[in-house]
């Protein structure tokens, strides 16, 4: 591990901390996240081979320890793993009042519906299997479509159809969409500018703003925009 050779304890948190995607394997950890093929579909650009070696310098950090049972291995935050909550927690409010542009490179369907996906308000959602296609027109055909399955409460993405039949389709964009998660557009005002169309029953159309909810900091991303 490089050191800064200071005893300022900032210095000392970040010869842990500022190794590149060190605070986002973190931020998947907090987020619920805890098996590696998990933790691949959160941070979908980084290489597994990076991930297992970062994986093993927070093991020995003591940030996360590794559990195996049964053959079967996870990973879990420890005490001063979790303590880092509000840290990260922190970094997102301050990058979204501050550095909240998004460019072409930060579009990334994968994370945008693997974040969806843990957040969606299944409650809201009917208790029958429900499946909500999405049509990305700013994508290639053979990437823009993908579905979220509801089914009581476990919620499942696919970059395929599953085969269930969809109840609605939205399409949009990806950029369009990022935003509307984000907070920093409205339901409403996309809707009604054409932005995104819904194809289905009335009731439903009204409903899916509801049913995906936005992200954790979205009031933050809504007062700056």
């Amino acid at each position: 591990m490089a050191t800064y050779g200071q005893f300022c304890p900032v210095a000392k948190a970040m010869e842990v901390l500022d190794e590149r995607w060190t605070l986002l394997i973190i931020r998947e950890l907090i987020s619920g996240s805890s098996h590696f093929n998990e933790l691949r579909r959160g941070l979908p650009k980084m290489s597994p081979a990076l991930l297992s070696k970062r994986l093993r310098s927070l093991d020995r950090a003591g940030l996360v320890r590794r559990v195996e049972v049964g053959g079967k291995v996870s990973y879990a935050l420890t005490e001063s793993g979790l303590d880092l909550q509000e840290v990260v927690e922190a970094l997102g409010v301050w990058g979204l009042r501050w550095v909240g542009d998004l460019g072409e490179d930060d579009l990334d369907p994968h994370l945008l519906f693997w974040d969806m996906r843990r957040t969606i308000p299944v409650a809201a959602w009917p208790r029958t299997r429900t499946v909500l296609e999405f049509r990305l027109s700013d994508l290639p055909h053979r990437v823009g479509g993908w579905w979220l399955v509801v089914a009581g409460d476990d919620v499942d993405v696919c970059d395929y159809d599953p085969g269930f039949g969809s109840i609605a389709t939205v399409q949009t964009t990806l950029r369009t969409l990022v935003r509307l998660w984000r907070g920093e557009a409205r339901w409403e005002g996309a809707l009604r500018s054409g932005d995104v169309t819904v194809e289905g029953p009335a009731d439903v159309r009204r409903a899916i703003p509801g049913w995906l909810g936005q992200m954790r900091l979205a009031d933050v991303a809504a007062a700056r925009a």
